[in-house]
């Protein structure tokens, strides 16, 4: 097959296929997304292209890889197109995407990357580029001795780093008169508007220190006229693999060199507050809201601490995929367990129906078509389970309840990374605290020592009443992780 998926042939596709019933070339970019992965090209870019198809023209997005051109080499032959693929028990449904116009590499080029962002006509910038690319201290500030800040603070004419991007397109626009682009955060950070808010305004004070510039103060601008509304993201995105590029390349007659898999369900929440305009969203589903947190907070702790649970859990007994795992009694029995601890930590006030979401949540971790790996899942624990499943656990033990099933979260994810290079692969999955975790493998720590420096080098509850109180029931999960592997552990909560 040597035809590519492309302007010139995407109207020859067969009837089967959605295609943009839009002219591409009279679409204008309004937003410019850093992190332009495969959740972003289910997620956001699909509601983006529903919006174009409805006449709002102006809101194209330009895609920005901020760390390798991957993304951009397969698509970019492509014309920025791609498929989606919509799949579940009963079959599969193939959308073809049009509204990324251009995909630019931040390491190649970055002046490209700010000329899109003072473009006067981009009006929102969108992030998704995962929980450790906000670089956080473990107190969970910026991260000033990060070596990418530390060049960005030196270089804010050649950034690395989404605060450089944002804090130098930001100044320009400034300074050329020009209004501010909200920013529209969607990575899975508590508060995650707010968050970036308070990062940004961080990372923008130590610039204006070192340029010394009477003028500057960037960090009071950001902190006063630049509107950083918080949001919810939910879809299942596992990775492409390559007999999905032959699968879908061959329904489509074309080659597809990177379609994306994703599951029927979608869900975006997102805090009204966009000074420089917005896609008509809420026509396609997408619910606009004063305050997102607590949507943020039933998915954070109810999908993706559960997400872990069964990642952690399903490495440890031979599971590959979610549906396999899940499909494990005892698993799944664990799963219900948790959600019942976690729940009482949610709003009681804000009207959330925690029976159906698990409901949908069972139906979708059941899903035997989207093979969503539990090696992609398990990837940077020690930033992902803060707020998935360590601030449940506080409030609970707090409450005087004790937090055993959200406690055996974290023990499964300490003990999955020991099991690395032993019963599991290598490399299987990795996390930004990996050569700190394999330095202390090599002092053969008891269990109780091992908690107590894993949680001070992942920041977990600190300076936390509880503190103590989580380490010791970590610990005693984890003496029977490596005493008997997950069927210990489990049988001593009486799960079989």
């Amino acid at each position: 097959m040597t035809s590519r998926l492309s302007n010139d042939t995407v109207q020859a596709l067969p009837a089967s296929v959605a295609v943009p019933s839009y002219d591409r070339a009279r679409v204008a970019p309004g937003i410019v997304h850093l992190g332009v992965g495969a959740f972003h090209r289910a997620h956001q870019a699909a509601y983006v292209d529903q919006c174009l198809a409805e006449g709002e023209t102006d809101w194209g997005i330009v895609g920005v890889s901020l760390r390798s051109g991957d993304t951009r080499d397969a698509l970019a032959p492509q014309d920025g197109l791609y498929t989606l693929a919509v799949r579940d028990s009963g079959g599969e449904s193939l959308h073809v995407i049009g509204s990324i116009l251009s995909l630019l590499v931040a390491p190649e080029n970055p002046s490209a990357v700010l000329a899109a962002l003072t473009d006067p006509r981009t009006r929102i910038v969108t992030l998704t580029i995962t929980e450790k690319a906000y670089l956080r201290a473990a107190g969970g500030e910026l991260d000033a001795a990060h070596p990418d800040i530390v060049h960005d603070l030196a270089n804010p004419h050649m950034p690395k780093t989404a605060h450089g991007f944002l804090a130098e397109s930001l100044a320009r626009r400034r300074a050329a008169g020009c209004q501010p682009f909200t920013v529209l955060c969607c990575d899975n950070l508590p508060t995650n508007g707010a968050t970036l808010h308070r990062l940004l305004v961080e990372f923008a004070a130590l610039r204006d220190a070192r340029l010394a510039a009477g003028d500057a103060r960037l960090a009071q601008h950001i902190a006063d006229e630049v509107a950083f509304p918080s949001s919810m993201v939910d879809r299942i995105v596992p990775a492409t693999t390559n007999a999905d590029r032959r699968r879908i390349s061959d329904q489509l007659g074309v080659e597809d060199a990177w379609p994306v898999m994703t599951e029927p369900f979608r869900q975006w929440v997102i805090e009204d507050d966009f000074p420089a305009g917005r896609p008509f969203w809420e026509k396609f589903g997408v619910t606009m809201v004063g305050d997102v947190g607590p949507f943020e907070d039933m998915k954070l702790r109810l999908l993706n601490g559960a997400h872990s649970a069964i990642a952690y859990l399903g490495l440890l007994s031979g599971h590959a995929t979610v549906d396999r795992a899940f499909a494990d009694p005892a698993i799944r029995q664990f799963v219900d367990r948790l959600w019942a601890e976690a729940i009482p930590t949610l709003p009681a006030d804000a009207g959330l129906d925690t029976a159906d979401y698990t409901a949908q949540l069972a139906q979708r971790f059941s899903n035997t078509a989207l093979a969503h790996r539990t090696a992609q899942i398990a990837n940077d624990g020690s930033q992902k389970l803060p707020q998935r499943i360590v601030a449940s656990a506080m409030e609970r033990s707090e409450a005087g309840a004790v937090p055993e099933h959200l406690t055996l979260v974290v023990a499964a994810w300490i003990a999955a990374c020991e099991a690395r290079g032993r019963t599991l692969p290598e490399n299987h999955f990795t996390d930004p605290l990996d050569l700190a975790l394999a330095a202390l493998g090599t002092r053969h720590l008891s269990a109780g020592e091992t908690v107590a420096a894993v949680f001070d080098l992942a920041g977990f509850a600190k300076d936390h009443a509880e503190r103590q109180t989580l380490i010791e029931l970590v610990a005693t999960h984890l003496v029977h992780f490596r005493q008997g592997g997950p069927a210990l552990v489990l049988a001593a909560l009486g799960i079989h």
